[in-house]
Order: C-alpha cells, then sequence, then structure tokens
C-alpha cells in the first residue's frame, strides 16, 4: 500500500502546488514585514483591540479544530471503542499540526514573541490563566509529538523506540485528556475577566464549560470532515481497514455529535435563562445569537440525527462542514464580534489583509505539512512490518 503512487503526487505544477505556493510566497513577504516593521503596519490591533484575527481564528478556532486528537484517542483507548482504530493517526496528526500551527501564530501575534518561555523559566505566573493555558498546551503539544511519533519511527524503522513509545499509549491518552480538560475550558474563562466588553448573550459563568463541550463538538465533526477529505484525495493511501471505515466513522461520530449538540443546546437555554438575558434577543446582536444558537447547534444536532437514523452518510458529512463553521462562528463572536460590542463603529476592530493573509498562510503551511506527512508515513495504513496500535 505504501508504494502506491498517485498521479497527482508526481506534478510539480499541479493546481494545488501552484496555489499553495503563491499563498506560501505571500506569506513569507508578510511575515518578513511584521517582525522587522512590528504589529502597526501589519495589523489593525489597538489598545482597545488586543485580540485580533490571530487570536479569535488562529488560536481559539485552533485548539478548537484540533480537539479530534483527544477525542478520538480517548474514544478507542480508554472507552475500548475499537472498531474506530482506523481515525486515531489522522485524528492524531491533526491535532499534532494544529497545536504546532497555533504556537506557530502566537508568534506574529505577541510583540516580543522570544519571550514566549518567560512564563515556564523565568517568571511563572502560577496565579494566571494564560500561563495554565499556555502551560496546558505546551505539554499536550508534547503529549501529541510523542502519540504521533511511532508513524515516522516506522517510516525510519527505528523499532526499539516505536515500542517504547507504544507501551506509553494508555498513559499518554489519559494525560492528553486530561489537558485537554484543562486548557480547553481555561480559554473560556479567559474572558471572565472582561464582563463589561463581552456582550451578556455570550458572556456567561458557565463560558468555560460552553467551551470545553463545543471542543467535543469540534473534534468530533473535525473527525468526519478530515476522514471525508482524506477518503476523497489519499484513497490510494488507505489500506482495507482504512477503507472500511468511510461509512461506519460518520455514523458512529456523528450519532455522539448529535447527543453532544444536543446537551449544548440545553446547557445555552439555561445560562440564558440563569442570567436573564431574554430581552436582549429582541436586539440585533440578539438576532445574531440566535443564528448562531439555532443555525449552528439545533440545525446541525437535527440533522446529525436524522443521517444517523436514516444511515444518510452524505448528510452527515456535510453537517460535519456546517458544524466546523458553527465552532468557527462562535470562536469569533466570543473574541470579536460581541466583544468590545460597545464601543462606536470606528473603534470597532475589523482584521487588515495582510492579518487575514498570515491566517491563510499558516492555514497552508498546516495542509501542505498533512498533504506530505500523509503521502510518505504509514497514516492512512498499517505498515506491514508493525503491529497495528
Amino acid at each position: 500500500m505504501s508504494e502506491m503512487v498517485h498521479p497527482e503526487d508526481n506534478k510539480r505544477f499541479s493546481r494545488f502546488n501552484i496555489v499553495a505556493g503563491a499563498i506560501v510566497v505571500m506569506g513569507l513577504i508578510l511575515t518578513v514585514l511584521r517582525f522587522t516593521k512590528g504589529l502597526g503596519p501589519v495589523s489593525n490591533l489597538s489598545d482597545y483591540n488586543p485580540w485580533g484575527i490571530w487570536i479569535g481564528f488562529d488560536l481559539l478556532v485552533g485548539v478548537a479544530l484540533a480537539a479530534g486528537g483527544y477525542v478520538t484517542s480517548a474514544a478507542v483507548y480508554l472507552f475500548g471503542m475499537k472498531r474506530y482504530h482506523a481515525a486515531v493517526r489522522p485524528a492524531i496528526l491533526t491535532g499534532f499540526l494544529g497545536y504546532a500551527l497555533v504556537v506557530l501564530a502566537l508568534h506574529y501575534d505577541v510583540g516580543r514573541p522570544w519571550r514566549l518561555p518567560y512564563p515556564f523559566i523565568v517568571q511563572p505566573g502560577t496565579t494566571s490563566l494564560l500561563f495554565e493555558v499556555g502551560a496546558c498546551v505546551a505539554l499536550y503539544l508534547t503529549v501529541l509529538f510523542i502519540e504521533f511519533s511511532p508513524a515516522p519511527m516506522e517510516w525510519l524503522g527505528l523499532k526499539k523506540a516505536r515500542a517504547i513509545v507504544v507501551k506509553l499509549t494508555i498513559l499518554l491518552t489519559i494525560f492528553g485528556v486530561v489537558l485537554s480538560t484543562l486548557h480547553q475550558s481555561s480559554l473560556g474563562a479567559l474572558f471572565l475577566i472582561a464582563p463589561s466588553k463581552l456582550h451578556p448573550l455570550w458572556y456567561s459563568s458557565y463560558l468555560p464549560v460552553y467551551f470545553f463541550i463545543t471542543s467535543v463538538i469540534a473534534g468530533l465533526s473535525m473527525v468526519i470532515f478530515e476522514s471525508t477529505l482524506s477518503h476523497q484525495y489519499f484513497a490510494h493511501k488507505m489500506d482495507a481497514e482504512h477503507l472500511a471505515e468511510k461509512d461506519t466513522l460518520p455514523l458512529g461520530f456523528g450519532k455522539a455529535a448529535a447527543f453532544v449538540l444536543a446537551g449544548y443546546f440545553m446547557i445555552k437555554v439555561v445560562g440564558i435563562a440563569a442570567d436573564n438575558n431574554w430581552h436582549y434577543l429582541a436586539t440585533g446582536y440578539g438576532a445574531w445569537f440566535l443564528v448562531e444558537l439555532l443555525g449552528f447547534v439545533a440545525l446541525p444536532a437535527f440533522l446529525y440525527a436524522v443521517g444517523v437514523r436514516e444511515k444518510n452518510v452524505r448528510l452527515i458529512r456535510w453537517t460535519a462542514g456546517l458544524t466546523v463553521l458553527g465552532v468557527v462562528v462562535n470562536r469569533f463572536n466570543v473574541s470579536m464580534v460581541a466583544f468590545n460590542y460597545h464601543l462606536p463603529a470606528a473603534d470597532r476592530y475589523f482584521p487588515s489583509w495582510m492579518e487575514i493573509g498570515i491566517s491563510v498562510f499558516i492555514v497552508t503551511i498546516g495542509i501542505i505539512a498533512y498533504r506530505f506527512i500523509v503521502t510518505r508515513m504509514p497514516i492512512l495504513y498499517a505498515h506491514p512490518d508493525y503491529d497495528a496500535h
């Protein structure tokens, strides 16, 4: 299986390579501008809006969509759902690349990125939520790297090292779930310190719970979404086990996502009732909140349920895309749309084209890295010289 080569893999000037190459060149130019001219010339960040799209999208969205790693490994290794074993390595790879790109994106957002290690080795800020988030992300990125390492070790023929890592699978999975629970919820807790800046419909004492639950939703949906793309573009790299889970994985993960989305919808309604924010629903922000709640939570929950009941895999796959979009909308709402809602329009934040360009550049690097790894390493097939784990 590993010897199979798709015709597109050998095309230097394929459409993917041309588009990706153009984006990378643009991104490198913007990167030089960012690190030689500073934040001002390339961004619309200000004292009123110190966090923009690099935090709202690259970090908050990136961490949520990378949750498929801990969700899938927990399902397989902790809850015994071995029938989804083929999905573990692609999910771990996506999670690892996602967190690595989050760390890369932070270098663009932080004024002095070379001081990122300071909280760990110079002046630990143990009472800060940001310290907890940073520590957990750094540790979990390390865990993901170790969990992912058997694939490159098989590729390189490092049998003894791989055997050691495989023995740590359960321990790494437990550690990963604990760390993910901590930092996924703490990202929501960061906004608890800004009750006067975040619109009441999005501000809630339950924000840490909301962020954790939506990370589970994002993880389940992202695994389905990624599986769909992999079967479309990398089927030639798959073995029989991976090809067989084409329909079983969407049905299983879609069922779980339907339940979690329904539960999330209920606690969101409870949150509105607990804070007595019903009157805000009649405002413009209220209309947009209902679009998020009904269009990106209630509707996907219903569609997932229908898809699973009727075994309509196509519907489940489209719903996964809608749900992923819904998580992006939610993170944008919390971090940008509903943040500083009281400011006049002239003072509100909107990202510059260069900020957007750098975000597109970072996402493109992730896609290139995923494509490079999947086409060369045993991610979508079991290496014939090793037992699957």
